[in-house]
């Protein structure tokens, strides 16, 4: 039996500095601006202190990663040069993020080693990462798998297991491979499950894993006051993309994130916005491991405007000020539905979320007011705008073709660009460097400078192509 608590603390009082927490943790979190603790973290957070096992139960977006974050490295022995904690993660992105999260958490812990196994990107440097050892692995459960099974990877020494997202898990069909994960770890450890949502099948997969967990449930972030759910009818099904430009001429989002329930749909939306002028890309799950980290860079970036997604390739997404979330077609899921809508309004921001319907898909709405008990707001699409010209994002991004394999940080890239000859560090945006290249995010005004700054110039001594992507 699970011991339950859904009390809501309130996170404004709820400090880290309350917590057993190390002085390193405690600064960092300091200089991050991170002082008060999320509801989920405020519940969560002293029981994984504890060494208790926890299913805790929240939203993306809800400060989850964090919590069992800031939990792992507390207890980590860093002098112990080997695996002692495994995070599993439904999607590559999701992993990616976790990982970043973490060793930005644990930034002012010297020497940490977090490595990320995922499928999608090539097999043998991983292998040769992991003879080198970790602290921390986050990957997805089919990789993880596979090194385990070639004895690559050595769990003996674990001492913290997470699942993450673990609904989104086993509903992608990874529940086999977890089964198998879980027969390599050893006994004594303390398990984390974290879920957004809490179907039948994850009270089975945490029999199998944990000993007397403590659930949780923090209280949803996302109401009425922060996420203005509209439902908008359009005439002819035929027309679905025109009310989606409609709602585009009329809010004129920065950011605006469309799902579609196909991945061939998000391809065909995607080309005709594109053909209307509007800065827009498809992502899915066929696209190369490239493409999709080129997407994913550029939207966060605010150097793209518009990302058309199926819902699996917007797992773990994380943009904090995306003005607009669009429903194409209503999720067959009202889950689904609240999870989608959840993207937008958070960190404290309003969100707006339309979902375009025909009269045809009055009974999927019937269903999502039930499920959410609530009414939603209807309204009729507004014509087109002949006139309209979509506003181009404000950033421009370059790819630079070195990364961490090239032991270029962040500094090494600002100091390029904004050195002798070089543009304005306020120009300069968000920065991201992957194992073989680059991106950042610079003011469209600027690009086409620093663009030649960086061909022109070096970088930590050496020349690296840089081109717009």
């Amino acid at each position: 039996m699970n011991n339950s608590d859904s009390s809501n603390p309130d996170s404004k009082k709820a400090g880290f500095k309350n917590l057993e927490l190390h002085a390193e943790l405690l600064s960092n979190l300091d200089d991050l601006g991170f002082h008060s603790m999320t509801p989920i973290q405020a519940l969560s957070l002293p029981k994984i202190l504890d060494g208790q096992d926890v299913i805790a139960q929240a939203k993306t977006g809800s400060g989850k990663t964090a919590a069992f974050g800031l939990g792992i490295l507390n207890k980590l022995d860093v002098k112990e040069f080997r695996v002692q904690c495994l995070i599993l993660c439904p999607t590559r992105e999701l992993a990616d993020q976790v990982a970043k999260e973490i060793r930005t958490l644990g930034r002012k812990i010297h020497n940490i080693k977090v490595l990320t196994l995922c499928g999608g990107v090539a097999f043998g440097p991983q292998k040769g990462s992991l003879e080198h050892g970790a602290h921390i692995v986050v990957g997805t459960p089919g990789r993880t798998e596979e090194h385990l099974r070639k004895q690559n990877l050595s769990l003996e020494n674990l001492d913290t297991f997470v699942l993450d997202e673990a609904d989104r898990m086993l509903d992608m069909g990874f529940g086999e491979s977890i089964a198998e994960i879980i027969r390599y770890l050893p006994a004594k450890r303390q398990n984390m499950l974290f879920s957004a949502t809490y179907p039948h099948n994850i009270d089975e997969l945490a029999a199998k894993v944990m000993v007397n967990p403590r659930r949780l449930e923090a209280p949803d972030q996302h109401d009425a006051n922060t996420i203005q759910q509209l439902l908008c009818q359009i005439t002819d099904k035929s027309k679905r993309t025109e009310g989606l430009v409609s709602l585009l001429q009329k809010y004129k989002p920065d950011s605006a994130l469309v799902f579609c329930n196909t991945k061939q749909l998000t391809e065909d939306v995607s080309l005709e916005l594109r053909n209307l002028g509007f800065s827009s890309r498809a992502i899915h799950g066929d696209l190369e491991q490239r493409d999709r980290d080129n997407r994913l860079v550029q939207f966060s970036n605010k150097s793209l405007s518009i990302l058309v997604a199926t819902d699996v390739a917007a797992r773990g997404l994380d943009i904090d000020s995306l003005d607009l979330v669009v429903n194409y077609h209503l999720s067959r899921d009202p889950e689904v539905h609240t999870h989608r809508i959840g993207r937008t309004g958070r960190a404290g921001n309003t969100g707006l979320a339309c979902s375009l319907f025909h009269e045809s898909e009055k009974y999927k709405i019937e269903l999502l007011e039930a499920v959410l008990e609530q009414s939603l707001e209807r309204t009729v699409i507004d014509p087109l705008d002949p006139g309209f010209r979509p506003a181009q994002p404000p950033m421009a991004t370059l790819q630079i073709d070195g990364g961490k394999k090239q032991k270029i940080r962040p500094g090494d890239l600002l100091g390029a660009l904004t050195g002798e000859n070089g543009i304005e560090g306020s120009a300069v945006g968000k920065i991201s460097i992957f194992d073989r290249s680059a991106y950042v995010a610079i003011k469209r005004t600027s690009s086409k400078q620093a663009l030649a700054v960086l061909n022109d110039g070096k970088i930590k001594g050496r020349s690296f192509r840089a081109r717009k992507i």
